[in-house]
């Protein structure tokens, strides 16, 4: 950790970000999560939710995207970009590529969900079917070596944790008075970005990750204070499967994240159930995990407090949702307990 510059992190160079991105990116509405259910759980505490599923392309993913295809100079545009992802980040990145009019083609895990291949489509990217794995990024490296496309990470980079930045500072500005926020953890390229924003306007103000049991490389990576890559990835939240953390984010993490808990898929679904009966919010799997964190692992450090939740995403399709649904009513009574 200590020789990756995280200097570039500042506030100022994250407002200024939010400020170039302002007109092209939604700010996002906070609306407190009225429950009895919730308060009796969290002891009275103030649950504030932070709606990045009514962001442009169902996530938060748009900033990371845009901020970083705004850095691109003329001659790099003109060759267009890439991206590698099961799915948000080829819709974001897709999406990007048009409201700069660059040309996108973006590789996509051939068992990706087809209601997200079908979004990325809309944004008019090509996109390219490959297996999981090494195959869809070595498609990606090869588009950029073939082609001369700029690859757009998908979580990793100071430019993309500029962009996500702009989260944690709505959020600070929507609700000034936060004790905590809990935030979804994949790659890291959303936390990195809220930690280090929320951290630079209220250094008190605590600030919890949730990754899924099987997909835990982030906590792992805290833990063993750099980076890893896990063997395997065995998860129902494919948007928080990444199997490895990396340099950049991993330091921020290590430097502004105050914990990162894990959450079983059970308890991602019955936090999804939570946010449709509670919120009435259709969310997909990764922000349910934001919620189960909340009311699992994390309730006693948020008990009476003022919290901020972040509903990072709503990309899934109805036969999915249903199904999860269904599992996480049965499971919820364990979550709660």
């Amino acid at each position: 950790m200590n020789d990756v510059d995280i200097t570039g992190m500042t506030l100022e160079a994250m407002q200024t970000r939010a400020a170039a991105l302002r007109s092209d990116i939604v700010h996002t509405p906070v609306v407190t999560l009225s429950s009895p259910m919730v308060d009796e759980v969290l002891g009275g505490a103030r649950v504030a939710l932070k709606l990045e599923c009514f962001q442009h392309t169902g996530t938060f993913k748009a900033r990371g995207a845009l901020s970083v295809a705004r850095q691109l100079d003329d001659d790099t545009r003109g060759r267009g970009i890439t991206a590698a992802s099961a799915g948000n980040h080829a819709i974001a990145a897709g999406w990007a590529a048009a409201k700069l009019g660059i040309s996108a083609k973006v590789v996509m895990q051939d068992n990706a969900n087809p209601f997200r291949v079908a979004l990325a489509r809309a944004t008019g990217a090509e996109v390219i079917l490959k297996p999981a794995g090494r195959e869809t990024f070595a498609e990606a490296e090869r588009l950029v070596r073939d082609e001369g496309r700029f690859f757009i990470h998908p979580f990793e980079g100071l430019h993309t944790s500029l962009g996500t930045a702009g989260v944690g500072l709505e959020l600070m500005a929507q609700v000034a008075d936060l004790d905590a926020v809990v935030v979804s953890v994949g790659g890291g390229g959303l936390i990195s970005g809220v930690a280090a924003a929320v951290k630079a306007i209220n250094p008190a103000c605590r600030v919890y990750g949730v990754e899924p049991t099987g997909a835990d490389s982030m906590s792992r990576s805290l833990a063993s204070g750099a980076p890893v890559t896990i063997p395997e990835v065995n998860t129902i939240a494919d948007s928080l499967g990444p199997p490895m953390a990396l340099p950049f984010g991993h330091a921020l993490c290590a430097v502004y994240v105050d914990d990162v808990v894990t959450v079983s898929d059970d308890a991602i679904c019955a936090g999804m159930v939570v946010l449709q009966q509670a919120a009435k919010l259709a969310v997909e799997p990764a922000a349910g995990a934001a919620m189960a964190g909340a009311l699992g692992p994390l309730r006693g450090q948020l008990a009476g407090r003022r919290v901020g939740v972040i509903v990072c995403g709503a990309n899934i399709d109805t036969d999915s949702y249903l199904g999860q649904l269904s599992r996480g009513q049965a499971a919820l009574d364990s979550l709660l307990s």
